[in-house]
């Protein structure tokens, strides 16, 4: 195993070679690469920009298709002279209903109705229709849209949507957006570099469906209801007047989807801003239709159900271009043509969740992460470098490669790094080494049992190698649990560590065993420096300087075993009991609001802002200073409806503006009700899928008293993580969910390593009691168990200090879930497996055997 065919050394230096090639690209600007490189690009909390969740009105939807199947039939019925009664769309039961007067006709009105559903295609090859007909023998007949036809409206919509605010943004000249479909009724659209989105939101709020009818001259507009066929609409209020009303014909005309152009103008008269339009060929031919036919009448134009101007139609227009006019000024004349040009919504759309973060904010991320990063790879490296000597060296080289690789791969898939990735890289620097700690230890171990080295170096790889593999399959359990079910930078953080930790089983099983052989080769050494008996100053350099705890130990954990568990049963009660009263601080993520970030030109006014922002009606306001004496955060409670979120926003900015003038935006937070209620059910889904899916996996690879230890082990330190958060007020938000299934999964870590110790000591000592055994695993696996921890400390400890803000509680929450995880696995998980494997493990032994020579610390 300790040979390396020349193939096969080539071959990794070609892997390794592909790494950098692949990552160099992110040192140059993209306009100077090749079309093959691939770089990864920053997120929005590194550069700034603004996130808008965006949600499909399927109500309209379905109302619109229900009023054209309504007013279709309508036409119909009397065309085939069917006498009905109370013909309407019920949009809260998805139907039109109608009576006909003669029950006989009632198969006759069923057959018009039919003949207005729209065919949908199915997978097997062929169409249903998208509406369900009935009557009943009194004359009942009712149109109901089928599910298939919900289906296929609502992904049109969707789908038509897209374009559509693709289009519209294309029009804004905003560069590198993402529009993507999220969900079934849901758009995503990232800005890169929009510090305030508010005009991306109303030209993306607008539906901007523009139709032509004519006025209903005979009905009066002042009636309480309009006469079948007709609808009353509002115009536009000028000159201090009330907005007028008009008697609008249903019948659409011509209809805005025939526009080919729409560009802001200006009269050449009145020098009024106006938008000048054309028409494609078919509603050229339709618009000189009408206009010729109704010579004298007057002829409205609609946006939105709104009326914009209603102009009497003087001569025939058989040039198929108009004119809008209105109260416009310039801005308003060009949105209102970017709109038509891009093209009406199929619904309207809701902003339900936004998040914007100015670029001054996210340099200051940058700054912070990447000295959070810098730190924490000094300290992991001289901790490897000093503990364990040359091989700590090694291991660091093949740490280098590792975060190569990760950049190469987050490259390659032209992925998004964000602060929790970022995040995501410094913990890597710590549990990218536990597998170089494992092998190190082994062979340490493999040296004091009398070895010569080549044999000691051999089986140290070999016998690691499969805890190796059973330790990071739990964690990628946890982050692919964590993707699935994240959102956001979330979700950014999981590929990330989980990226990092597929490619360190590849360094520290494959590359640092090219390594060390090589090593071996060139030097032939009589003694591993594994030890710390070095004689010269060179041999002491390349040995360990230190241990955290001596080779040999024979503490009796398990005499502490009852006080271990009451003890901890008493902690997670009392953590239980605290996530319920006085409750968990939950974030915005969870509980839904706005949170904004203000700084201001000088010395913040807290109690004019306070006095301000509450006097709007949105709530109780919080309102404090964060961090410096210009900087302040306003929390806001989550409206009633998810456009009163939106409303919020502006009305908070506004009241802002003319307290603090000049005052900027660094940072905003819009999260609705439903977005948020969504969130948290998905974080508690990650938690108990991640646990479900490791008491599967421990149970397939042990046996079922391991299981059981591991995850009832796994539930009490996921309480007392809780208890942590309430006792010191951390927020319950989705980067602390992270936290958390990054502990669960460090944990299952520890835990299978022990677990590991004790199935291979099973197998070895056939006598030996259950009681001595799992405290000599414990002992044998201490020094690994307490390194991997501080490999893991050293590279959280600068989150905590030089994270940030944004990432200081998940740093903390990993501190403390660090801590308890490495004690569990002794005081909890070992004493359950004593008494539920008592008398199932060790079947059939009586009497303590003879205690074999303590083997060394090791793994």
């Amino acid at each position: 195993m300790m040979f390396f065919a020349r193939w096969k050394t080539l071959s990794i230096l070609a892997v390794c070679l592909l790494g950098v090639l692949l990552c160099a690209p992110n040192l140059f600007p993209k306009s100077s690469l090749p079309s093959w490189a691939r770089q990864f690009s920053l997120g929005l909390d590194l550069r700034g920009g603004s996130y808008l969740l965006l949600e499909v009105d399927m109500d309209a939807v379905v109302k619109e298709r229900l009023e054209s199947l309504a007013d279709a039939a309508r036409g119909r019925l009397r065309a085939a002279n069917i006498g009905y009664v109370n013909l309407a769309a019920e949009p809260g039961q998805r139907r039109v209903s109608m009576r006909v007067r003669d029950p006989g006709q009632a198969q006759a009105a069923m057959a018009v109705l039919r003949e207005q559903a729209n065919q949908i295609p199915t997978s097997l090859g062929n169409t249903v229709p998208d509406i369900d007909v009935a009557a009943t023998p009194d004359g009942l007949v009712t149109a109901t849209l089928s599910e298939a036809g919900l289906r296929a409206k609502a992904t049109g919509a969707v789908e038509q949507s897209i374009e559509i605010v693709r289009r519209r943004i294309d029009e804004t000249g905003v560069s590198e957006a993402l529009i993507a479909r999220q969900g079934q009724a849901r758009i995503l659209v990232q800005l890169p570099g929009v510090e305030d989105p508010n005009r991306i939101k109303q030209l993306l709020g607008q539906t901007a469906r523009m139709t032509f009818h004519l006025l209903d001259e005979t009905a009066n507009p002042a009636s309480p209801t309009p006469p079948p066929g007709v609808q009353f609409l509002d115009g536009e209020a000028r000159g201090g007047q009330p907005a007028p009303r008009y008697a609008v014909r249903r019948r659409v005309e011509v209809d805005g989807a025939n526009l080919t152009d729409a560009r802001a103008g200006q009269d050449n008269r009145t020098g009024e801003w106006v938008v000048n339009f054309a028409f494609d060929s078919t509603g050229t031919r339709r618009f000189a239709d009408v206009t010729r036919t109704n010579v004298g009448r007057p002829f409205a134009i609609v946006l939105d159900n709104k009326v914009i101007t209603a102009p009497v139609i003087r001569e025939p227009i058989t040039g198929g271009r108009g004119q809008i006019s209105g109260s416009f000024d310039a801005r308003g004349a060009n949105d209102l043509a970017v709109l038509l040009r891009a093209g009406a919504l199929p619904a309207p759309l809701t902003v339900v969740e936004e998040r914007t973060v100015g670029p001054e904010l996210g340099a200051d991320a940058i700054r912070a992460g990447i000295l959070a990063l810098a730190a924490g790879a000094v300290f992991v490296f001289l901790y490897m470098g000093f503990a364990y000597g040359l091989f700590g060296w090694f291991a660091n080289l093949a740490l280098l490669v590792n975060i190569v690789f990760l950049l190469a791969a987050l490259s390659v898939l032209e992925a998004t790094l964000t602060l929790p990735g970022i995040a995501g890289i410094v913990l890597t620097l710590g549990t990218a080494l536990d597998a170089n700690i494992l092998i190190n230890e082994r062979i340490r171990e493999e040296v004091k049992n009398g070895r010569p080295p080549l044999s000691a170096l051999e089986a140290g790889f070999t016998k690691a190698s499969g805890t190796i593999m059973d330790s990071n399959l739990t964690n990628l359990i946890a982050m692919a649990c964590l993707y699935g079910f994240g959102s956001g930078p979330v979700k950014g953080f999981a590929v990330t560590v989980a990226i990092g930790t597929i490619v360190q089983m590849w360094t520290a099983t494959t590359l640092v065993r090219l390594m060390v052989s090589t090593w071996y080769r060139w030097t032939r050494p009589k003694t591993l420096p594994v030890l710390e008996d070095g004689r010269g100053l060179r041999e002491r350099l390349a040995r360990p300087l230190f241990r955290i705890i001596p080779d040999v130990t024979h503490i009796p954990f398990m005499k502490g075993a009852r006080v271990g568990l009451m003890v901890s049963a008493i902690l997670s009660t009392a953590s239980l009991v605290g996530a319920f009263y006085p409750g968990l601080e939950k974030g915005i993520d969870f509980k839904g609001g706005i949170v904004m970030e203000v700084r201001t030109q000088g010395p913040a006014d807290l109690a004019a802002l306070r006095t301000k922002v509450s006097g709007l009606d949105l709530g109780d306001v919080g309102l404090q200073q964060f961090g410096d004496a210009e900087t302040v955060l306003l929390r806001l409670p989550v409206q009633a409806d998810e456009g009163g979120t939106q409303a919020a926003v502006n009305k908070v900015r506004e009241g802002v503006e003319q307290v603090a003038p000049g005052a900027r935006i660094l940072r905003v937070e819009a999260v609705g009700n439903r977005v948020s209620d969504e969130l948290f059910l998905g974080g508690m889904i990650a938690l108990g899928i991640s646990l479900l899916a490791m008491l599967i996996y421990i149970w397939f690879r042990f046996e079922w008293q391991f299981a059981i230890a591991a995850i009832v082990t796994l539930v009490l330190d996921t309480t007392k993580t809780v208890g942590f958060m309430v006792l010191f007020g951390i927020e319950f938000n989705l980067t602390t969910v992270a936290a958390i299934l990054t502990v669960i999964g460090f944990s299952a870590n520890d835990k299978v390593v022990v677990f590991d110790r004790m199935r291979e000591n099973l197998r070895k000592y056939k006598t030996m009691p259950l009681r001595q055994l799992v405290d000599q695993s414990i002992n044998e696996t201490l020094n690994r168990s307490l390194g991997t921890s501080m490999t893991l400390l050293l590279s959280a400890v600068p989150l905590a200090f030089f994270g940030g803000d944004t990432l200081a509680g998940f740093a903390w929450v990993m501190l403390f879930g660090i801590v308890v995880s490495a004690s569990s696995s002794v005081f909890i998980a070992a004493p359950i497996v004593l008494y539920t494997g008592k008398d199932r493990l060790r079947r059939g032994v009586e009497a303590p055997a003879v205690a074999p020579k303590q083997a060394p610390a090791g793994v």
